[in-house]
């Protein structure tokens, strides 16, 4: 089997933020499989073959991939930011537990808009910090509230993926009650939309401050720990413990 196939992250959103690995594999690829705004980060060119696909069929457009792969092709399946966070590469790996055949894999990382926001914004995360996706559509809400709960309660700085969609508007403003019941009102939080592209805006203000509509599907929301603070017109995270 001569094919292959390349999880690779774009990252955050400016083209100068693509690794050169990644341009690399794109460069050879046959085939480029992802969810249609990734996909047409991706120059059309003679020999390649774009292949855009609804974001709720991850599992169905990894299997698309392994079967281009086993016929022979190149192929990169494209996510934003990181592959391996809250995107394709676990998508990948789960759709190849039922295969007899395993054509060459490789998963390239990229920068997440985590980290594209945190460097835009300080140093936020400058200590331990966890990153929770707040979408219900792969888990219940139940679950989100209870890792909320405890990351507060651990006093880690967070980082929130897909706050709030249009379909489902109501789940960020649980989550921004539940910090402010657990953080005070004090604790700085900031959120980043669109980060390194012509549309980013970067705010920040406290959890008493906040609102929900302040957050939408580009945007990455930080929260600080109990620790964070400002250094001029920068938010950083000290990595000593008091």
């Amino acid at each position: 089997m001569s094919g292959w196939v390349v999880v690779a992250g774009l990252g955050p959103g400016a083209d100068h933020l693509v690794t050169p690995e990644v341009r690399a594999a794109l460069d050879e690829a046959t085939d480029v499989v992802g969810y249609i705004p990734y996909v047409a980060r991706v120059a059309p060119r003679k020999g390649l073959t774009l292949h855009p696909s609804d974001n709720r069929v991850e599992v169905e457009r990894a299997r698309l991939a392994l079967d281009l792969a086993e016929s022979g092709r190149r192929v990169v399946v494209v996510s934003s930011g990181d592959p391996g966070v809250f995107a394709m590469a676990s998508a990948l790996f789960e759709a190849l537990e039922d295969r007899t055949v395993m054509p060459e894999i490789r998963i390239l990382p990229g920068i997440t808009a985590m980290l594209a926001a945190a460097a835009r914004i300080g140093a936020p995360l400058g200590h331990d910090f966890c990153t929770i996706n707040l979408s219900d559509n792969l888990k219940p809400w139940a679950l989100i509230e209870r890792r909320l709960r405890l990351a507060a309660e651990a006093d880690f700085a967070m980082a929130f993926y897909n706050p709030r969609s249009k379909a489902r508007p109501e789940g960020f403003a649980r989550a921004l009650n539940i910090l402010r019941e657990c953080c005070g009102p004090d604790r700085l939080i900031s959120f980043a939309r669109a980060v390194s592209t012509p549309d980013e805006v970067i705010q920040t203000t406290t959890l008493s401050k906040a609102l929900p509509e302040m957050a939408d599907m580009r945007t990455v929301v930080i929260l600080g720990n109990s620790a964070t603070r400002r250094a001029g017109s920068w938010i950083y995270t000290p990595r000593s413990v008091p």
